[in-house]
């Protein structure tokens, strides 16, 4: 379940991604500095989370510590949506609940056996 958030997440950054190219064809951003910016901070985190789902996958230790980060900067994101003149609450909530969720799933024992190293006891 967690590879599957965290592959939706992926998925939903590169769909915004594309959809940021799309808009800056289409119309003149008000800064086109700050379009651009904007648009290299989505596409790096859409790289960002899809090799958290590709580390995940192999079982990478490495993967709890990102995901964990990726969720508390998604869950501020959340948190903007719900506030201010242009506050989206239905954006806010669709942020919110699978980052609350992959936070739990991460501190899982399922989990962290999956993507832990430990090393066996040799059997003599």
């Amino acid at each position: 379940m967690l590879v599957g958030l965290v592959a939706l997440e992926a998925l939903a950054l590169w769909a915004l991604t594309a959809w940021w190219v799309l808009e800056l064809l289409i119309d003149t951003p008000t800064s086109m500095g700050g379009a651009l910016a904007l648009l290299a901070l989505t596409a790096v985190a859409a790289v960002w989370v899809s090799a958290i789902t590709v580390g995940a996958l192999r079982g990478r230790p490495w993967i709890r510590g990102a995901a964990v980060t990726w969720q508390l900067v998604q869950i501020m994101i959340a948190v903007g949506c719900f506030q201010g003149i242009y506050a989206r609450p239905d954006v806010g909530w669709a942020l919110l609940a699978p980052s609350i969720v992959v936070l739990v799933l991460v501190f899982t024992p399922k989990v962290v056996a999956a993507t832990s190293h430990e090393p066996k006891p040799d059997a003599d």
